[in-house]
């Protein structure tokens, strides 16, 4: 029974999540996320006490996910620290490409819920955003980089606005610009060590 209803959960956030990312989460009623999902509305308030909840349930699973992601393709950039941190943006670009692409979900999220700072997906997306920029900030440390945490913060800065800059012309190639900015801020911060 467990299982069956860990299962139900998932594929509620499933559905929430491919409806949220398409058409944002104020267009989306809870009606539509229980059709998506194949279930009646009570089972899905069954799993979650309101929207907001599911809201932050959504992003809350694209967390590792992301930060996989980003791992991997650092990882699968060749050359050094510099051109790795412009891989990342590279395939984001790459990503904003594809016809499906909607920004970064848990940006488009906290510009939907502006006005509720204490909202549970706003703290879900400032999470996720911290952890980030800890993970750069790690491998910055790893490098013995002078000022890790803040040249962390200077990237997911780029990266963050070149998300928003994508989104609004449409242009991967912002991200691309960005990508060039945080690896020369990289190099000069290995300079300097």
């Amino acid at each position: 029974m467990a299982k069956s209803a860990s299962d139900t959960r998932e594929r509620i956030v499933a559905a929430a999540a491919k409806l949220f990312y398409s058409e944002g989460i104020r267009a989306v009623s809870v009606d539509a996320v229980a059709e998506k999902a194949d279930v009646t509305k009570r089972t899905l308030y069954y799993h979650f006490d309101s929207k907001d909840d599911l809201i932050a349930a959504y992003l809350e699973t694209r967390d590792q996910p992301n930060l996989a992601a980003y791992r991997r393709w650092f990882a699968e950039t060749d050359g050094d620290l510099a051109a790795k941190v412009k891989g990342i943006f590279d395939n984001l670009a790459r990503s904003a490409r594809h016809p499906k692409w909607r920004g970064c979900g848990y940006l488009r999220t906290s510009a939907e819920l502006a006005n509720m700072p204490g909202h549970p997906a706003i703290k879900v997306g400032a999470a996720h955003k911290k952890n980030v920029e800890q993970w750069l900030a790690a491998l910055f440390e790893e490098q013995h980089l002078v000022e890790a945490p803040k040249l962390a913060r200077q990237v997911v800065l780029l990266l963050d606005g070149s998300f928003a800059a994508v989104l609004l012309h449409r242009d991967p190639t912002y991200m691309e610009t960005a990508g060039e900015a945080a690896a020369a801020l990289v190099t000069a911060a290995s300079k300097d060590k």
